[in-house]
């Protein structure tokens, strides 16, 4: 503190100010308050590209048709070869529980694929997706550190009911990071 000649009463010292007329300590905790803000709504916000990534086959049916997988935005590689997809989206928990022959309500996410992959395209053992036709449409879950993909055939969207599902489905797999 310093005292004023003129009338012997202490003044405050002068704080620095920013631009904006903040103390510099009020701005460092305003940004860490951000930061920390931040980074827990991160946390809650549901991740809809959780199936990004490479995967490992991890049942029979994986190890013998498709082998390791990888999946991007924009597409899917199988054995070395690459398809474009699109998510057309999300599936409800019931959906989810259909395609996969799930006991109980799944605690992952789920979305629906549309894809392109010819009958004659042959991946591990000279197997295809679906026998003689076109692979259309692909449903994907994850579930923590695993994977389960299902794939369908036929030009119209699946309907995924107990009845409905397996028309078209072809079959599913599962995969691990």
């Amino acid at each position: 503190m310093q005292l004023s000649p003129s009338d012997g009463v202490a003044k405050q010292p002068r704080v620095a100010q920013n631009f904006y007329g903040c103390h510099p300590q009020d701005m460092k905790r305003k940004r860490l308050v951000c930061a920390i803000l931040g980074s827990v709504l991160a946390c809650c916000v549901p991740a809809t590209a959780q199936e990004k990534g490479n995967w490992r086959a991890a049942n029979s049916a994986a190890e013998s048709i498709t082998g390791d997988v990888a999946l991007s935005d924009t597409k899917i590689s199988i054995n070395f070869s690459s398809f474009p997809i699109a998510q057309i989206r999300d599936l409800e928990p019931g959906e989810v529980s259909t395609a996969f022959d799930l006991d109980s309500t799944p605690g992952g996410g789920g979305s629906l694929y549309r894809l392109s992959i010819p009958a004659l395209k042959r991946f591990l053992h000279r197997n295809a997706l679906c026998g003689g036709e076109d692979t259309q449409w692909m449903a994907a879950y994850v579930a923590g550190h695993s994977l389960r993909l299902a794939f369908f055939s036929g030009q119209k969207m699946p309907v995924f009911t107990p009845d409905a599902i397996a028309t078209d489905l072809c079959g599913t797999f599962s995969y691990v990071r």
